[in-house]
């Protein structure tokens, strides 16, 4: 039996199986087993000596990386144009787009690389199309577009959500606060600081036993899922956040349009008369959360024209010695810093002082 074959029957069965707590330990099992075989199906063999399936070699450059996923013929190359000096082909065809197509948006100071990814098609996750090498490259961006036809906005959005679920990327979400930990004797050592109200203990370790995993400390500080705990057994899951771009907005009417406006992550436009990009450019960085630091050498006033830009949550002082370079941190001494990070204006900080945007930072060396 092949391993497409082993994934629809667990896929079946649990499409058969009503949930309750009875049979929340068979769940658990046939989930673990569902997460296997996936794993199985989308890390090569190795076997045989024929030449593995092309990829996308697209070099990362800039401050970011932006990936644009969906089906084919939803108007990805179309924004990729609109958005940045490239040009991607444009037909009335579906599957116009066959490799990825990299451009540049320059915002706010920053350069945010835009990946236009070929459609991506149902089924993706069990090996059709390109969609292995596609989804590849979106594990590697920092954030996903993912560009949806306004006509038929909620199927798309379940359709690639269970793509992506199947391909280990998780979309706005958090990694559970699950720590795990394999060791060599002792046994299954399980804790929970908060009530479990979606899974038990049977059925943590009928998972654990499912990966032939005998001994282990694991700590659940979250009102955890089977998912979870598979995703942390597993390791190799991926959080990115993502925007639902919905595309083709002139095409349904007003009423339509204050229904999809209040839905979660979602930002409606129309890329060919180029309607609410500027949102759209708002809230790729905003949920980017770049922060763009300037510079001040001695006794000259700050660089405004080229900033720095970092991730918010490594904007420290320490990783942006790294930035400028890598043997600033040995002569480092203090920073000087004014900004909405500091009490004082301007103030003397450390090492690992947590920049924000816009600060300005002056590093005094140590007098050798």
């Amino acid at each position: 039996m092949s391993v497409l074959q082993k994934i629809k029957d667990i896929e079946d069965e649990m499409a058969r199986t009503q949930r309750n707590k009875a049979t929340m330990n068979h769940l658990g099992i046939l989930k673990a087993k569902l997460a296997k075989y996936r794993r199985e199906l989308l890390t090569p063999s190795g076997k045989g000596g024929g030449a593995t399936a092309e990829g996308f070699d697209v070099t990362k450059s800039g401050d970011a990386r932006v990936g644009l996923l969906g089906f084919p013929s939803v108007g990805k190359s179309t924004l990729l144009n609109k958005l940045t000096t490239t040009v991607s082909e444009v037909a009335a065809y579906e599957f116009t787009t066959l490799t990825c197509i990299p451009g540049v948006i320059q915002y706010k100071g920053a350069r945010i690389q835009l990946l236009d990814l070929p459609g991506i098609i149902e089924g993706a996750k069990d090996g059709k199309g390109r969609g292995r090498q596609v989804i590849a490259v979106a594990r590697t961006c920092n954030l996903l577009l993912i560009v949806m036809d306004a006509l038929k906005p909620v199927t798309d959005k379940r359709k690639i959500e269970r793509e992506l679920e199947g391909f280990g990327i998780r979309i706005n979400k958090q990694p559970p606060n699950i720590s795990f930990r394999k060791k060599e004797k002792g046994g299954i050592n399980l804790t929970h600081t908060v009530p479990l109200t979606k899974i038990d203990e049977e059925t943590v370790k009928s998972i654990l036993s499912e990966y032939k995993i005998m001994n282990c400390d694991i700590c659940i500080k979250c009102n955890a899922t089977a998912d979870d705990v598979i995703d942390v057994i597993e390791g190799n899951r991926v959080y990115i956040p993502a925007i639902y771009v919905m595309n083709k907005i002139d095409q349904i009417t007003i009423a339509d349009l204050d229904l999809l406006d209040r839905l979660p992550h979602f930002v409606p436009i129309s890329a060919h008369l180029e309607w609410n990009l500027d949102e759209l450019l708002a809230r790729i960085w905003d949920y980017l959360a770049l922060v763009r630091i300037y510079t001040k050498p001695h006794g000259q006033i700050p660089d405004y024209n080229c900033p720095i830009v970092m991730c918010g949550g490594r904007a420290s002082v320490e990783n942006l010695c790294n930035r400028i370079h890598k043997r600033i941190l040995d002569q480092f001494k203090y920073a000087v810093v004014w900004g909405s990070s500091v009490k004082h204006q301007p103030q003397r900080v450390g090492r690992d002082h947590v920049l924000n945007d816009e600060d300005v930072v002056q590093i005094v060396k140590k007098i050798s």
